[in-house]
């Protein structure tokens, strides 16, 4: 895109108007190409602050002011940071005239949109391991489900009153002996759940996904409750082949399970836990590949068939078809995919696996998974949850944000519950922090803490037995050390949250516990059994070392201290600072007279930095199901030796 020696980025950069309408109207360049960090003229041009150029780029050249670049920064993020910074902001261009300027095109934006900057929302609405997002709504509440695999307490339930800020409040099951995941490898369990509700009760459907030994691979699996966080019933197994099942409720009172391949759909009892009809196909589905996720709607006289196809990777997409019968004739949408990742060098990715809700004002929205890809195309946050707007064609098709796969930026389908939006974030500084300064010990425990004794944020690989693993106020964790390694099927006591966010650090105090020869105890970075990063402490050779492993597949990588560790009192800081795949593991002697490697480092010590986690994200190791994301916690493991009792207290996940 060069005219010249200068380019259209370096153009519209530097406010050239005149120097970017001739390279846009006369020169051979393409206004589909970007510039380094996926980025459009558009986005420079949003840094000089000419109003007219911008205006131009956008009326003229179709350039969109709300599409992200590779960090998900739109032109507008850059006119307003500008506009309320100045020279201050990092977009800001040396020499150039700013504020006033920016101030203009942020007008100019406001009027095109009709809505105010703070208006808008940011996709992913739920960063890290939310896949597979299904969601109903009932009055003004809205309810979603994730997969949660072989991770305990299973199937989250979240709640919304805007769409856009959501928190746990329970899990489909929290009672250990209904989980059944005591032998399932990672990646199996509880598989793409849905929720509904009929007749004054909720229903979670999900496939169990067994090992591949066979003879049964796949089993349904249903729960309910009167309340949307249970508790839930013990789970009903309807033993039909397929995964992805969702219940469709029909106009007649009758009731329906849908399941791939394609959409197949057989009839079950009114309270959902038999199967009364033989399954049939409705439709294979409109791309042929991997048709999965069906979900059922009626509307206007006739039914829609929302499929997933293209398989959970760069193909996935959304399809649609409809019919005036149940069982009748499907015909796939004119528009078909409706929603798809068009752009392969855009950050968010294989988007797909859909599901539609209405609003009590006839709005319609689509809840779809999604995965944002960083370095050579990992995605070490797994696979996401967004969301986007659904308007009806004249000749009655549902298409999602214009056929514009997911966006970036998009207006808040309520801007004005800005009450709950601060009730939201306050929830969530106090269900990271367990803030006693903000809650009442007893009003905690009801309102962020799980049946099963874990906070709604934290979970482990498979349950636990009591005992094993406990949860008091102040933020602290008592962990029974576990006789199987970290790498077995049979490891327990890994407590884990997900990771949210590319950078964040997370730190755990821990009471220095008596230790045997050869266990150990810390912090963890966590994929599966077969990708892990641990850093703790280790009893070796009679004394107390620091040490991390990367565990993948096979392999182990050690690193210990030079010399053993040295205390007097009992905490030991352990801190890991994540900045994308690169880990810098430090640690911190706290409690009062402790001897510390050097008088000249008095706090943390850097012990190691790992340069690069890939074995940490769904395309990190070859084997086995990864569909998660990664996760960090804390664990502690006991072997064959003695029992090993740990505790851990200020545990804090930071975004930064």
């Amino acid at each position: 895109m060069d005219a010249g020696n200068i380019t259209i980025y370096d153009a519209a950069k530097k406010g050239d108007f005149g120097l970017v309408k001739w390279i846009v109207e006369y020169s051979r360049s393409s206004l589909n190409e970007y510039a380094k960090g996926h980025r459009t003229a558009l986005h420079f041009a949003a840094m000089s602050g000419n109003l007219q150029m911008f205006k131009y780029l956008t009326e003229r050249c179709g350039l969109d002011p709300l599409k992200g670049d590779i960090n998900l920064v739109t032109p507008w993020d850059i006119v307003h940071d500008i506009a309320e910074n100045g020279l201050k902001s990092k977009y800001a261009v040396k020499g150039s005239i700013c504020n006033s300027e920016h101030k203009e095109i942020e007008q100019y934006l406001e009027k095109r949109y009709s809505h105010s900057y703070y208006d808008f929302y940011r996709n992913p609405i739920r960063a890290g391991f939310f896949p597979d997002p299904s969601i109903c709504r009932v009055g003004d509440d809205y309810y979603m489900v994730n997969s949660s695999f072989v991770f305990f307490p299973c199937i989250p339930i979240s709640h919304s009153k805007d769409l856009i800020h959501w928190e746990i409040i329970g899990h489909a099951i929290t009672n250990p002996k209904w989980a059944y995941l005591d032998e399932l490898e990672g990646g199996r369990g509880y598989w793409a759940p849905d929720i509904s509700f009929y007749e004054g009760r909720f229903y979670i459907t999900a496939t169990y996904r067994l090992n591949d030994v066979g003879p049964v691979y796949r089993r349904q699996i249903v729960v309910s409750s009167e309340r949307p966080e249970g508790p839930y019933s013990e789970p009903v197994f309807i033993d039909e082949d397929g995964i992805d099942p969702s219940i469709f409720n029909d106009d007649d009172g009758r009731r329906y399970m849908l399941l791939n391949r394609g959409a197949r759909i057989f009839e079950i009892s009114k309270d959902a836990t038999k199967k009364i009809s033989k399954p049939q196909l409705l439709f294979y589905g409109d791309n042929k590949r991997a048709p999965e996720g069906p979900h059922l709607y009626k509307k206007d006289g006739y039914y829609y068939l929302l499929e997933a196809e293209g398989g959970t990777g760069p193909g996935h997409m959304v399809t649609v078809s409809r019919s005036r019968e149940l069982l009748g004739v499907y015909e796939p949408c004119p528009y078909n995919p409706i929603m798809r990742q068009k752009d392969p060098d855009a950050l968010i990715q294989r988007c797909g696996h859909g599901d539609m809700v209405e609003t009590p004002d006839g709005r319609w929205y689509m809840v779809y998974l999604c995965g944002r890809k960083i370095g050579d195309g990992y995605s070490i946050l797994g696979r996401e949850t967004a969301i986007d707007p659904v308007t009806w064609t004249a000749d009655g098709w549902p298409i999602v944000n214009d056929l514009k796969g997911p966006s970036t930026m998009q207006v808040k389908p309520y801007p004005d519950l800005a009450d709950f939006a601060m009730l939201h974030d306050i929830h969530s500084k106090i269900d990271k922090e367990k803030c006693d300064e903000l809650l009442e010990p007893e009003e905690e425990s009801k309102d962020y803490i799980s049946p099963c004794g874990l906070p709604l944020d934290y979970m482990t690989p498979r349950p636990f037995e009591e005992g094993d693993v406990s949860f008091d106020k102040g933020n602290s964790f008592v962990i029974k050390g576990s006789k199987a390694p970290i790498s077995s099927v049979d490891s327990r006591n890994l407590v884990l949250r997900r990771q949210t966010s590319f950078s964040f650090e997370y730190v755990a105090d821990m009471e220095i516990p008596e230790l045997s020869e050869g266990q150990h105890a810390g912090i963890s970075g966590y994929y599966d059994e077969n990708t892990f990063v641990l850093f703790g402490l280790m009893k070796k050779n009679g004394k107390l070392y620091v040490f991390s492993q990367e565990h993948i597949g096979e392999e182990d990588k050690w690193i210990f201290s030079d010399e053993p560790i040295e205390y007097d009192e009992e905490t030991i800081r352990f801190s890991m600072n994540t900045d994308y795949l690169k880990r810098t593991l430090s640690y911190e002697l706290i409690s009062k007279g402790s001897k510390r490697r050097s008088e000249d480092d008095p706090g943390s010590v850097i012990f190691a930095t790992l340069p690069d986690v890939y074995y940490l994200c769904d395309e990190g190791y070859n084997k086995g199901k990864r569909f998660t994301g990664a996760l960090v916690g804390m664990y502690a493991y006991s072997g064959d030796e003695d029992l090993l009792s740990v505790k851990f207290r200020n545990c804090n996940y930071i975004d930064i």
